[in-house]
């Protein structure tokens, strides 16, 4: 599972590759420290890059091909896919506003307004657990805005997503997220 994952979210895999290879080098130079910390350093990466995946593997792959597509898709200002990403009766939870429920209220939050346009989205999931047709997951999440003006500017924050599954297929049910302080 590890080596799909790391084809679906690419650079977020990449980077525990880099530290082993600086460690190993590390290492090379000085033999001295090579017994006590191989071990260590081999399995650092693996609790500091690790989520926490529970599951069908089928149902984990599907939900992580459905993020991917979910950014994919606000990216590309297609808010009628997005739309389609959730249950007909799925819910989000936008800060300092209402609930709002349905396709009609998503259509409309998820519609771009002006020429502003997010040009970086990806979603990193620190767990999902699937139960039966019900799944939940939670992160981080980040992107980037291009305004009117040309000028970008990052944000990023913290999310939970509850699934359903209907007619086979893995759909977002509720959705919450709030922004956090991007720190430079």
């Amino acid at each position: 599972m590890t080596a799909k994952l790391s084809q679906e979210f690419g650079q977020g895999f990449f980077y525990p590759s880099i530290f082993l290879f600086l460690a190993l080098s590390i290492i090379k130079h000085f033999p001295i420290m090579k017994t006590p910390y191989i071990l260590f350093l081999l399995l650092l990466p693996a609790f500091l890059f690790s989520q926490n995946l529970k599951g069908p593997e089928e149902d984990i792959e599907q939900i992580l091909a459905n993020i991917q597509s979910f950014s994919k898709h606000l990216m590309a200002g297609e808010s009628e896919k997005i739309v389609q990403a959730y249950t007909s009766d799925g819910k989000i939870f936008p800060n300092n506003t209402r609930i709002l429920e349905g396709p009609e209220a998503l259509r409309q939050y998820w519609t771009p307004s002006g020429s502003s346009q997010t040009v970086y989205h990806k979603v990193l999931p620190e767990e999902i657990t699937v139960e039966g047709d019900k799944a939940y997951d939670y992160g981080y999440y980040e992107g980037k805005t291009r305004r009117e003006d040309g000028s970008e500017v990052s944000w990023q924050g913290k999310y939970v997503i509850v699934w359903k599954k209907v007619e086979g297929e893995w759909k977002i049910y509720l959705d919450i997220w709030n922004r956090v302080e991007v720190r430079e």
